[in-house]
């Protein structure tokens, strides 16, 4: 069995250049390269008044509020969330969240695939990419977080 304390989850934060209010910090938990078979997960938080960021991803997907209040946008829908609230995304539909609330915002996202693929409207900084994901990973057997974390920190 596989398991994750989310309070002991390494977060890279990423942002975009030039819009100071998207910034959020992540973690993909669960994808191919951690062992999942079918599906994966990441877990995300996001500051009072800063957005996820709009991006498509590469799978449906369920987002599930643990904390706070968020405005969401999907394609050309907004409504409110807040914690204990899922929504739906469909693949390859433009979506952002927007930390509406005065704590911060915390939020486990479903994909069904084990590998993702998120294009960003701008760069995703500090890597500089508008496609990141689930990491990559180099042999069959699945690596443990800590060793996704070192490769791609150095």
């Amino acid at each position: 069995m596989i398991t994750v304390k989310l309070d002991q989850l390494k977060l890279l934060e990423g942002w975009f250049e030039n819009d100071p209010q998207t910034r959020q910090k992540a973690s993909f938990p669960f994808f191919k390269g951690t062992g999942a078979e079918s599906l994966s997960v990441v877990y995300f938080e996001v500051e009072p008044g800063n957005t996820l960021g709009t991006h498509t991803d590469s799978a449906e997907e369920v987002i599930l509020i643990l904390q706070g209040k968020a405005e969401a946008t999907v394609g050309d829908e907004s409504g409110l969330l807040s914690a204990g609230e899922m929504a739906l995304i469909p693949c390859m539909i433009p979506h952002n969240l927007r930390n509406i609330g005065s704590e911060t915002l915390r939020v486990v996202g479903f994909f069904s695939s084990p590998n993702v693929v998120s294009t960003f409207a701008e760069p995703l900084m500090p890597i500089n990419q508008r496609a990141v994901g689930t990491p990559l990973f180099e042999k069959e057997q699945p690596m443990a977080w800590n060793e996704i974390v070192r490769k791609l920190m150095g």
